[in-house]
């Protein structure tokens, strides 16, 4: 792989520095992009979930191409891209950083999807003061709703099921009242 991927150093990133790590994870997108017959480029580094994850952005004309049917595309390219990063990261002794590849703000639109429905489910389960399963979902998007909950004292969240089942409910709390 490291035939593919240039030797990395830190650089400048707008006004930035960035990491070995993030300027690797970038080689690898733009190495890829580079290698493809659909038009895309790189488009920047932010983050989100307050900071506990970096997203790398691609901006292209033919979305679609990237996100497949159920985003499938879009997880894989995620996962190769990762594994790369984690063979290189290793063989170069960088850490590990959480991070995702999102393709004309897809994934964090999907995000935010996830987020205002589970808030609208918990204003469900509050007001019937009563638990509320969610639909369904894959790993991440319950790992989305088990962090968006965590600070949460009213809520608690539980995954259940197996599978393609497996989701999560919101289990209503009533508050403690503070006594004095």
């Amino acid at each position: 792989c490291a035939f593919l991927f240039p030797v990395v150093s830190c650089r400048l990133y707008g006004k930035k520095k960035i990491s070995m790590e993030t300027a690797l994870i970038k080689d690898i997108i733009e190495g890829i992009l580079g290698r493809l017959s659909v038009p895309a480029e790189y488009g920047g580094i932010s983050e989100i979930h307050g900071g506990e994850i970096l997203k790398f952005s691609v901006k292209t004309t033919e979305p679609n191409m990237f996100i497949g049917d159920d985003a499938r595309v879009l997880m894989a390219l995620n996962h190769l891209v990762k594994k790369i990063f984690e063979a290189e990261a290793e063989r170069k002794n960088l850490k590990a950083i959480n991070f995702i590849v999102d393709i004309n703000d897809f994934q964090e639109k999907k995000i935010e999807d996830i987020k205002n429905k589970a808030r609208m489910m918990a204003e469900r389960a509050r007001f019937f003061k009563n638990d509320v399963e969610l639909p369904a979902m894959n790993p991440y998007e319950r790992m989305i709703v088990h962090s968006f909950f965590t600070n949460t004292e009213d809520i608690d969240t539980e995954s259940v099921g197996t599978g393609l089942n497996r989701r999560v409910i919101l289990r209503f709390r009533e508050k403690k009242d503070e006594g004095f």
